[in-house]
């Protein structure tokens, strides 16, 4: 049996370019602590778990990356 390849199409609403994040520069927190990276690459902002950066990045734009601070400021994901 041979296999066969489905391609996914982005959801609607995405229209957000394939980045090249081979050479981009991660920054973690300034205390070094915790999972996350970010890079800020062509106008958007990725981020990656620092512990596994093969895996998916996700990518925000200034807006969206904007409601993500100010919503973990305010303690929205806090999940204690």
């Amino acid at each position: 049996m041979s296999e066969s390849t489905t391609e996914h199409a982005p959801p609607g609403g995405w229209n957000k370019p394939e980045l090249d994040l081979s050479g981009a520069r991660w920054r973690s927190s300034s205390s070094g602590r915790g999972d996350v990276e970010i890079a800020f690459v062509e106008g958007f902002i990725a981020m990656r778990n620092s512990a596994r950066p093969e895996s998916p990045s996700l990518i925000f734009t200034p807006d969206e990356w904007g409601a993500f601070v100010l919503g973990a400021r305010e303690g929205e994901f806090d999940l204690t």
